[in-house]
């Protein structure tokens, strides 16, 4: 079984640097680990060249990839995120009709604002930033805030804990798949579980983890959303944006000979 872990400073060179560990017949991974140290930076080049294959293929490009995960124009217009959740909610059955044979299921932002619980819409987005707000304001009070935990995405996230001091943890998960409904292969959600940790520096990192992911057709463009998303709620939380994690049980290089000629410029170091 072929595996790989790499890390980059930005997105291009940490997605550069995955697609290079994949050359070979198969092109194809398990358990890949892919770190990047500023989520929120990219090479334009680099971009621009990802895009220039997925029109070549009639793929959606980078920024519609990532606007799935994280709807950057709306954001940038909202007065806070409880603001942003709702005219994202309002809009979505827009967005599912519009596109029904990549959102007919929704959309992983839209798991985020209404995530379907056993008691209706939560709004996983709020719980998280709320969550961080309060453990941040611990400082100083002789507790502290609470740097991590250990959770598994299958509960409503909904539900009150009842595991005792368990509930204060500041980790906060905000899984995607619904189990018993998303039992579809392959198809949304790839994206199962994304968890945040605090950093007690007044840093906010992320970890996504994806059960397989086509590293071209959605790879770069999820990197992009989800460094997006990472930032929005470290700035909503007043923190800073810290590194993002992402974790596949299964990657492939898809058009990879269209790749190929970008791997000379990786920067990053395989691990």
């Amino acid at each position: 079984m072929r595996t790989l872990t790499v890390a980059g400073p930005d997105i291009s060179a940490a997605w550069l640097a995955a697609c290079g560990a994949m050359r070979g017949t198969p092109p194809v991974a398990y358990h890949t680990v892919v770190r990047i140290h500023d989520p929120l930076s990219d090479d334009p080049a680099i971009r621009a060249a990802v895009d220039r294959i997925l029109a070549a293929h009639g793929l959606q490009p980078v920024v519609t990839v990532a606007n799935t995960i994280f709807p950057t124009a709306i954001a940038q217009t909202s007065s806070d995120h409880l603001e942003l959740s709702r005219r994202y909610a309002a809009i979505l059955l827009t967005l599912q009709r519009l596109s029904p044979n990549k959102n007919d299921r929704g959309t992983y932002f839209g798991r985020l604002v209404q995530f379907p619980g056993a008691k209706g819409p939560v709004n996983q987005l709020d719980t998280i930033i709320t969550r961080l707000r309060k453990e941040c304001a611990k400082k100083g009070s002789g507790t502290g805030p609470m740097a991590a935990c250990y959770e598994a995405g299958f509960t409503d996230p909904g539900a009150e804990s009842t595991d005792g001091p368990m509930e204060s943890c500041v980790t906060a998960a905000a899984p995607v798949r619904v189990p018993g409904r998303d039992n579809r292969f392959p198809g949304f959600p790839c994206l199962s579980h994304c968890s945040f940790q605090l950093d007690r520096d007044g840093t906010l990192h992320a970890m996504a983890h994806y059960r397989s992911q086509l590293m071209v057709e959605r790879g770069y463009g999820n990197y992009v959303g989800l460094g997006r998303l990472l930032g929005y709620v470290a700035g909503q939380a007043g923190l800073r944006c810290g590194e993002l994690t992402v974790t596949a049980g299964y990657a492939r290089l898809d058009y990879r000979r269209d790749v190929y000629p970008l791997l000379g410029q990786v920067s990053a170091a395989v691990a």
